[in-house]
């Protein structure tokens, strides 16, 4: 960004984003490797749980924790699962690869910068959030899967990264928190699905970048990924300061897609906030 430690303003910053934005000049998180080799493997002709096993066990730690996970409570195997291979059978090919991207993002949430690391720990752990809610409420709807909705809790902030790192070249701005919060509810949701489209995620994920902070959302025919994250982010700021705990949730027509009522107590019921609890675990939230 030329010459923005030395003389900036909120309008030329955005601007300069959107120019870079367009022109293919904003550097863009990109998925770690072992994600990448995993989904190469699911997208095969040739795929075997067998690839797919050696593919993710290139990472030691990423294997420990997809078998913690498929032995977990969440996925109550009914005997021990001791290899991938064996939890790739029982799972499914797109669920492993669903979770292998969702165990290696955090990686992406990390800084140099104290006060951006702060940002971004706090960031991670609201995506973890909605994800763990995403995919709680998923398994209530028909037509919709839980790994893919836990996926679209994860990424549906995806843009404020890329504004996050651009900040870290203006120490004035990263010292300003409502105005660094101002921009990127202007620029995440836009820059969010650039990225989507540039990890080639289906158009149901893009659409979550796209569209989760338009409360107006509406749409024809079965509920959606979008309706979930609007939903989970409605109930993560219950009884907190943010603006969005004071929406009426009856006017917000994501509820009644997912035939959810709209009294907060009954969104998420006690057992379920278990089933939360433990995948924001599962994700270091």
């Amino acid at each position: 960004m030329n010459n923005v430690a030395e003389s900036w303003n909120e309008q030329d910053f955005v601007d300069e984003l959107i120019s870079d934005l367009e022109s293919n000049r904003l550097v863009l998180p990109t998925l770690p490797d072992v994600a990448l080799r995993v989904r190469d493997a699911v997208e095969d002709e040739n795929a075997s749980a067998s690839k797919i096993a050696q593919a993710a066990s290139t990472d030691a730690a990423l294997s420990a924790r997809l078998l913690q996970v498929a032995n977990s409570p969440l996925y109550r195997p009914r005997t021990p699962i001791d290899n991938l291979q064996t939890a790739i059978a029982r799972l499914g090919q797109k669920q492993i690869q669903n979770l292998v991207i969702s165990l290696v993002m955090q990686q992406m949430f990390q800084a140099t910068d104290d006060v951006l690391e702060v940002r971004l720990r706090t960031l991670w752990e609201h995506n973890v959030e909605i994800a763990a809610i995403c995919h709680v409420l998923a398994s209530a709807v028909p037509g919709l899967k839980p790994d893919q909705a836990l996926m679209a809790g994860l990424v549906h902030d995806i843009g404020i990264l890329p504004i996050l790192v651009r900040a870290e070249e203006v120490p004035d701005l990263l010292n300003q928190p409502e105005l660094l919060d101002s921009i990127t509810a202007r620029l995440h949701t836009r820059i969010g699905a650039h990225i989507l489209k540039k990890w080639a995620f289906p158009e149901s994920l893009i659409q979550v970048a796209k569209n989760h902070e338009n409360l107006d959302y509406d749409h024809d025919g079965n509920p959606d990924y979008t309706d979930l994250v609007i939903v989970a982010n409605l109930k993560s700021h219950v009884g907190t300061d943010h603006a969005l705990a004071d929406v009426d949730w009856s006017t917000v027509s994501a509820f009644s897609r997912l035939g959810l009522e709209t009294e907060m107590e009954v969104i998420i019921m006690d057992e379920e906030m278990g089933q939360v609890n433990e995948i924001q675990v599962m994700l270091g939230g």
